[in-house]
């Protein structure tokens, strides 16, 4: 790793923007950290939604969309990196009884914690038909920071991490999401000072 950094691993962590961070697209912004290692770090915000619902991306993508519970969903910016291309995160399904730990999507990267990050067509099929993962957060694009980058961010009081919590992710309304995430850690929005280094 570079730098005088201690080696940190914040996968299945929410990074939560302090109000320091003025970048328009991860000010207030709360991501999910699908892999972090020496090489760098992957994350998905789960917070800032597209001008796209989910109903809009199955056209887009000529599919169908037989999940009630979705057509209405919100699909988010995932970050700055690769914005036309979908990623999606999911509860872990397992491909075969037997092998409960192996995917059942082809291009899926699995997250210690229970989740899943698929971006290959199949597990939107799967939605289409009305099937697939129950819990489900779809963006375009996502977050990425190469070696050392996110620890040199921390260092900086850029971010706020705390272990991630699922029901956030699915279950807790968008406009909440950062609010929440901040409570895990005990901390209400109002008690952030923009100036670094002063929560």
């Amino acid at each position: 790793m570079s730098g005088d950094f201690a080696p940190t691993n914040l996968t299945n962590h929410f990074l939560i923007a302090m109000p320091g961070l003025q970048d328009q697209l991860f000010c207030r912004s709360v991501v999910y950290v699908c892999e972090h290692n020496e090489r760098g770090a992957l994350g998905l915000m789960i917070n800032k939604p597209c001008e796209i619902d989910m109903r809009r991306l199955f056209q887009k993508v000529d599919l169908p969309l037989h999940r009630e519970d979705l057509t209405d969903a919100p699909v988010f910016q995932g970050g700055p990196v690769q914005t036309e291309r979908g990623f999606v995160l999911h509860e872990h399904i397992a491909a075969d009884a037997d092998k409960p730990t192996e995917p059942l999507y082809a291009s899926t990267l699995t997250i210690p914690g229970g989740l899943e990050m698929t971006t290959s067509k199949d597990v939107l099929e799967a939605l289409a038909s009305g099937a697939g993962p129950r819990k489900v957060l779809v963006s375009l694009g996502y977050a990425a920071w190469g070696e050392g980058q996110l620890e040199s961010e921390l260092s900086d009081n850029s971010w706020l991490t705390v272990a991630a919590s699922n029901s956030i992710i699915f279950d807790t309304p968008v406009a909440q999401r950062y609010d929440k995430a901040l409570r895990l850690l005990g901390f209400e929005s109002w008690m952030l000072s923009p100036d670094a280094g002063h929560a």
